[in-house]
């Protein structure tokens, strides 16, 4: 997942002292709790009280993005079902990607948990502690139908441009493989470059490029020509040794796909149902 290496967090309500486009998740409203924390359900220490507040980055569909003045996606739907175990609401704050992988946004007091299709890595897990895998991630190359380019070596053969998201695993994959990516700040601005002609094809990951192919008109113009198997799980993270809170994340994952509910909200967000992407075992 992504990063904006130079933005700013906007601020969009005063529900918090410190910077960040703050919004509720879909299926939450904003209730009265104050700024100060608190505890929920289960002896979860919470940073404000009658909040789980959820750090992410927008956009990523079909994870997280605002709709209709609302933060929806499938990981703000599973959270969503930690809030309620909780007998609290979530609230969601937007920040820089960067900060997630410090664990800066949690470690400040800001967040509780950061969301945001995020891969578990071992360099990650020193900042912060990682929730089970959620979702088995592959990497995606989408090209224009009229490029000629028929896989990622085409590419490079063609001497075409490629794109990423800046500081992503795709970006990564791509540097690994001798590319150079022009690299673009969120998964909205990657797939404007390809529009645009800036890139001739890019890489991203493969749940973003369903997203985007839901919608017909891009789905006349744009092919995937490459599904590339990377063994990226994703996983939330808390702040290192917050255990009551992790365990909780933990149960709601177990439970919800337990009594269907991940199926359901895979099927709403994602696309079909494909059981290899959503039973990841825990790494």
């Amino acid at each position: 997942m992504i990063t904006l290496p130079g933005r700013r967090a906007r601020v969009m309500a005063a529900t918090t002292a410190t910077a960040g486009l703050v919004l509720m998740a879909g299926c939450t409203s904003t209730g009265s709790g104050g700024s100060g924390g608190g505890t929920a359900a289960g002896g979860v220490e919470l940073v404000r009280a009658g909040r789980l507040t959820t750090c992410t980055h927008l956009p990523y569909p079909p994870f997280q993005s605002e709709i209709d003045g609302k933060v929806q996606g499938f990981d703000v739907s599973l959270i969503d079902l930690v809030a309620k175990d909780l007998g609290v609401k979530q609230q969601i704050v937007d920040t820089p990607f960067e900060n997630f992988k410090t664990g800066a946004f949690l470690n400040s007091g800001q967040c509780d948990l950061a969301a945001a299709g995020m891969t578990i890595t071992a360099e990650r897990r020193k900042n912060v502690d990682f929730s089970d895998p959620y979702f088995n991630a592959t990497q995606a190359v989408l090209v224009n139908r009229s490029s000629g380019i028929a896989s990622l070596a085409d590419v490079k053969a063609k001497g075409a441009k490629l794109g990423a998201q800046a500081q992503t695993t795709g970006e990564d994959f791509a540097k690994k493989r001798g590319f150079d990516p022009v690299s673009f700040e969120s998964s909205d601005a990657v797939l404007n470059g390809l529009r645009t002609g800036q890139v001739q094809a890019v890489v991203i990951d493969y749940p973003v490029v369903q997203g985007w192919l839901k919608n017909k008109a891009d789905a006349k113009v744009f092919k995937v020509v490459g599904n590339l198997s990377t063994g990226e799980q994703y996983g939330f993270t808390v702040k290192k040794g917050n255990t009551k809170l992790l365990a909780a994340i933990n149960k709601a994952i177990k439970d919800a796909k337990a009594d269907g509910t991940y199926k359901k909200l895979y099927e709403q967000w994602i696309g079909p149902y494909d059981a290899s992407a959503a039973s990841p075992s825990a790494s």
